[in-house]
């Protein structure tokens, strides 16, 4: 079965070569360089992994960061992400770490891809948009838990997942590939290629709300 995750790793390392570590990312305040070394701490520093997703957490994993960037030039970085997590990381564990990276690399690559000036929506294997609606199923929940309205997930076939119930809002649908969906749930709705179906201010308050990672 072909890891998808390493696929977009080596993709993404490809471009970060081609772009250079000073061009715009999806991630807010973040270069090429800065999202290097973001994916490099998160498999590689136990001490900084937690403030990723714990905000009380958050200027240990900056202080981090900014300790990898003086010692690494981003060259070396980008080597280190290529190379992959280190033995020690749960990020190795074989399996487990595909699934921890399944969107990882997927949104981060698409991070890079988007902020630049013209991109392509990419066509991706029948076997990654299954592995990435999958994913989206489980992560939904709790990414989009502070979205103001409802928010089902519709495939183009007509297959739908419930991400988060209606609220006084109402619900808003959202058909997509995979993919788009990913992307959508994971905040960055305004780059992601996808229809919403609802009311037109709850449409256009989910569009602009800020939740994901």
């Amino acid at each position: 079965m072909t890891d998808y995750s390493r696929v977009e790793r080596l993709a993404l390392c490809d471009l970060f070569d081609r772009l250079g570590p000073d061009q715009p990312t999806l991630c807010e305040g973040w270069t090429t360089y800065d999202l290097a070394v973001h994916l490099h701490v998160r498999e590689a520093d136990p001490m900084a992994g937690p403030g990723i997703m714990i905000p009380a957490l958050s200027d240990t994993t900056a202080k981090r960061m900014a300790r990898v960037k003086a010692q690494y030039s981003f060259t070396e970085v980008v080597d280190k992400v290529r190379n992959g997590p280190p033995t020690f990381s749960i990020y190795s564990v074989p399996r487990f770490g595909h699934q921890l990276n399944t969107t990882e690399y997927f949104v981060h690559h698409e991070d890079v891809r988007r902020a630049q000036p013209s991109y392509d929506v990419r066509s991706l294997p029948p076997g990654q948009q299954a592995g990435l609606w999958k994913a989206v199923r489980l992560a939904a929940k709790s990414m989009t838990r502070k979205a103001p309205s409802g928010l089902v997930l519709r495939l183009p076939d007509g297959t739908t997942s419930v991400a988060k119930k209606p609220t006084e809002l109402g619900s808003v649908t959202v058909t997509g590939k995979p993919s788009e969906l990913v992307l959508f749930c994971f905040g960055r709705q305004q780059v992601a290629d996808v229809q919403l179906d609802g009311e037109a201010e709850t449409v256009e308050r989910l569009r602009s709300a800020s939740f994901g990672v």
